[in-house]
């Protein structure tokens, strides 16, 4: 590798409320040689952090500009309603829009629901960030609507959430400059939609070499030669079946070890030898 070489990276940028550990484990153990970085942003500034360059590839959520950007939906997010524990809300297991009517509802700048009508009565301010605005739900000043996993996210011990069944939802994709739709783009393309490494549409793996075929002939010769040798006799007589003897019985022949006479023959008997004289 020259000076003027650069080795190659990836990197991954990802907005609040992802996690993409999953993901990136696999990478690790795919491509242990390139390393992941990853790059948090807001989910405002993606778009624009992935025009320019400072990621290869991220998790944002929609919608963003398709003109220039290629984007995978993943997944949708339900969406939850935060609350203290000793809110009237936390007794139920889910509300709509219409039961906030009388609640105060914060409305965070960085908010990623896109509404038509805020639910609620607004704040007389709108707080910064969603995790200001979390503080404020913690200090009695109002309620918060927001992606289940940004909930988790700003998950406090003295708060609690309730799925909101007619809200807006947000839904998390994969994007990346549609002209730099690079090899290592689509090797986490394939990681994140589960392909197999063998999978025909990831990277393409170089040939095999093929396996030479077997003298599959020479192989069918020897076997037949063999099984006429083994077939027939030194002499070449094959051997003639065996049958009964035509001079003895079914029970063998008279005399013999087996229902013998009385008297047979002497290497039959049993004792000690005879003394020579």
């Amino acid at each position: 590798m020259t000076g003027s070489e650069v080795p190659p990276s990836f990197r991954l940028a990802y907005v609040p409320g992802v996690t993409p550990t999953k993901w990136v484990r696999i990478w690790n153990e795919r491509l242990p040689g390139i390393p992941l970085a990853l790059v948090a942003v807001s989910a405002a500034e993606a778009p624009g952090l992935l025009r320019d360059g400072g990621a290869d590839a991220g998790f944002v959520r929609l919608p963003v500009d398709r003109t220039d950007l290629s984007a995978i939906p993943l997944y949708t997010e339900t969406t939850v309603v935060v609350v203290p524990k000793d809110h009237l809300v936390a007794a139920v297991d889910e509300v709509s829009a219409e039961d906030l009517a009388g609640e105060i509802v914060l409305h965070p700048l960085d908010d990623t629901l896109d509404w038509e009508t805020l639910p609620g009565r607004p704040a007389n301010a709108r707080p910064d960030t969603t995790a200001d605005a979390v503080e404020l739900v913690a200090a009695g000043v109002g309620l918060l609507v927001v992606p289940q996993s940004l909930a988790r996210l700003h998950h406090r011990r003295d708060l609690t959430y309730r799925p909101v069944l007619d809200a807006p939802e947000s839904r998390v994709a994969l994007s990346w400059p549609e002209d730099e739709t690079t090899d290592l783009v689509e090797d986490f393309i394939g990681i994140v939609r589960g392909r197999t490494v063998n999978s025909s549409r990831g990277r393409p793996t170089p040939p095999q070499p093929k396996r030479e075929r077997a003298d599959t002939g020479g192989a069918a010769r020897r076997k037949q030669a063999a099984g006429q040798s083994s077939g027939t006799s030194a002499g070449n007589s094959p051997r003639k079946p065996a049958g009964k003897n035509p001079r003895s019985g079914s029970g063998g022949p008279k005399g013999g070890a087996q229902g013998g006479p009385k008297g047979g023959s002497k290497g039959g008997r049993r004792g000690k030898p005879g003394r020579r004289s």
